[in-house]
């Protein structure tokens, strides 16, 4: 269940970051308050997931997936287009964050 939970605060806070755009500095109100109550909702999940996790295990694994997602949904939401060494870059950062959720100490003392 854990693991569900860093999932969804991931999802909320990229789900936040996608609308940073809309809300043109804020003075868009829906997509403000949509992305204050996103970002809210991710810090509360990550609460849940850093009861059993390291904060390092969490953080890690909330930041690259965020960049990864992210930059995702950026190429087909916005269009963006990435050059291969960022393309590169991220799939390294993947690769950073399963290694370190394989080879993490799971007992918390």
């Amino acid at each position: 269940m854990t693991y569900f939970y860093l999932f969804l605060a991931i999802i909320c806070e990229v789900c936040g970051t996608m609308l940073l755009s809309s809300s043109g500095n804020f003075t868009k109100p829906i997509p403000t308050i949509t992305l204050s109550i996103a970002y809210f909702l991710a810090f509360y999940f990550l609460t849940f997931a850093m009861k059993t996790l390291p904060i390092a295990i969490v953080y890690a694994t909330w930041s690259g997936l965020g960049i990864f997602l992210i930059s995702l949904f950026s190429y087909f939401i916005y269009g963006q287009i990435l050059k291969w060494q960022s393309i590169l870059g991220l799939l390294l950062i993947v690769s950073g964050v399963i290694i370190v959720n394989i080879y993490s100490n799971q007992n918390i003392h």
